[in-house]
């Protein structure tokens, strides 16, 4: 039986950490969802980690539809979350409703979408026609190039309290929960106390709801540099399941992301 967003608001409600890992393909689904990964999310990432690009952009919907239904086939048990590519939902309520059918066509049941307050009527567009959104804040990879490079962000008073009325407009749209990448813990925090639907942090803090990753990262598939929130759960495994419980372990037990993830 799938996860269900009202159980998994269920758990972080009695304290548990959610997981969530970032997947492409049936046999990664079906491995992430026997070692205990709630979430999955087939992200837009796949366009540097499967297909080569140095930057997410050149995704399209189409990419996404093939791998959402490959993740969602392989995964019986978790939630399974569709990425909006680049250009997929920016032209406004309409055209994101339209990419969203595709993926929840495809096997997703919730889509991810990527910005701040500009966003808020996208989102209730969307969650008032039954459409679950999940939302990303913070390093939004999409709009690299506008943020001049993957940076942190959130770092001074004024980026942070942007981020949070952010967060919390995107929460009063109908927004069902949100990432946030590359910032500061202290701001992963207040904004996690601040909202009431959950939290994943990538690269923002121990004291978020939840905690992803991506699959290729987390067993050190991935060539170049890795960001500073990357731990190599390979080490000692033994295997990718191996290391894919030991994630989740780690999260569940709130021993990761440790001090050297955080920024």
């Amino acid at each position: 039986m799938r996860f269900t967003l009202s159980q998994l608001n269920k758990r972080v409600a009695e304290g548990d950490r959610l997981v969530m890992v970032s997947c492409y393909d049936a046999t990664s689904g079906a491995v992430c969802d026997a070692a205990g990964a709630e979430l999955l999310l087939v992200g837009d990432s796949l366009g540097m980690v499967v297909q080569g690009h140095d930057s997410t952009l050149p995704v399209t919907i189409d990419h996404m539809v093939y791998h959402t239904q490959a993740v969602s086939r392989g995964a019986p048990r978790s939630l399974v979350i569709g990425d909006l590519p680049f250009g997929a939902y920016q032209r406004g309520p309409e055209q994101a409703f339209d990419s969203a059918v595709k993926l929840m066509a495809a096997g997703a049941q919730m889509v991810k979408l990527e910005g701040g307050a500009v966003m808020a009527e996208t989102v209730e567009f969307l969650s008032t026609r039954g459409i679950p959104v999940c939302g990303h804040v913070g390093l939004t990879p999409q709009s690299v190039h506008a943020l001049g490079g993957f940076k942190v962000q959130g770092r001074d008073d004024e980026a942070a309290r942007r981020l949070l009325d952010d967060s919390k407009r995107l929460e009063a749209a109908g927004m069902a929960m949100i990432v946030l990448e590359a910032i500061p813990a202290p701001l992963g925090k207040q904004i996690t106390e601040a909202l009431s639907i959950p939290t994943l942090g990538i690269g923002a803090g121990p004291h978020c709801d939840g905690q992803i990753l991506i699959l290729h990262d987390l067993i050190d598939m991935y060539p170049g540099k890795k960001a500073k929130f990357v731990k190599n759960f390979m080490t000692g495994a033994g295997s990718i399941a191996a290391a894919l419980e030991a994630f989740v372990r780690e999260v569940k037990a709130g021993t990761f992301p440790g001090p050297e993830h955080c920024y």
